[in-house]
Formats: structure tokens, sequence, C-alpha cells
């Protein structure tokens, strides 16, 4: 199902169905997506925004500091999503994981989704201003 989208979206859906844990990388912004379904009594699901990790071996480390009550994960998935984040939304692949993750969470972690999806429309919207004003890493044109 590669079209308008511009990715595999069987693939994607595939992988947010089987993966333990997967790492989400987006094409405009710097900041990933860390997903990890494992549970166990007392310690649901997990989703949060992270900062990009230097090697493989630094992400295991940090996933290990952040869910310290797990082992270190068997392997960890990545997704890279090379569209805007709204594209995510119209794709279905957000609700996909929302669904997921919100059936073996409760209604905080429902809640979590909703927050961090915000947070990752607003830190998109934050650098497309920033690139279009000439902000912070960013030059225009014109300045030239």
């Amino acid at each position: 199902m590669t079209d308008e989208f511009g990715v595999d979206l069987d693939e994607v859906f595939h992988t947010i169905d089987v993966a333990d844990v997967i790492v989400m990388r987006f094409h405009l912004i710097e900041p990933r997506l860390l997903i990890d379904f494992r549970t166990r009594p007392g310690v649901g699901p997990f989703l949060q925004v992270v900062p990009r990790a230097q090697s493989v071996e630094d992400r295991f480390r940090s996933i290990k500091r952040l869910r310290p009550q797990f082992p270190f994960p068997d392997k960890v998935m990545s997704v890279h999503w090379p569209r805007s984040i709204p594209v995510l939304l119209v794709s279905g692949a957000w609700q996909r994981l929302v669904d997921r993750i919100s059936a073996l969470g409760d209604e905080e972690t429902t809640e979590t989704c909703g927050r961090i999806i915000d947070e990752l429309l607003l830190s998109e919207r934050r650098e497309v201003t920033n690139a279009v004003r000439g902000a912070g890493h960013y030059q225009t044109l014109w300045e030239r």
C-alpha cells in the first residue's frame, strides 16, 4: 500500500501490530517517538518523545533507563515516517498505534497518546516556522 502517503502502510501497520519496541523517526523533526508495548502487572506500556540516540547501543541503554522494570529488548524496530505528522494521522497509522497501546494500558495511556500527538504537531509546526523565518539553524535566501 505505497500510494499517496509515500510509505508502505502495510509494513508500518504490521510493525505496529507485532513489535515490542518501536522507535519512530520523522522527516522534519529531530526527536523520536519511543513506543514500548511491553507490560507486566502494575507496569503498562510506554510512549514518549525522546531525543535522537547517538548509536544503537545508546538507544538500548536509554530504553533500559526509561524502563528499568524490563530487560533490554531483544530488538527495537525502527519506522521512518517520511511525511508530515498530519499525514501520520490521516493515514491511519497513528490510530493503529493508539488502538494497540490503549488496549494494553489504561485511560492515562490513552491521554498520553493525545499529549504526544499534540507535542509532535507543535514541534513540526515550530520547525517549519523556523525554516520559513530563517530562525535557529536555518537561513533564508534573502539574508545572504
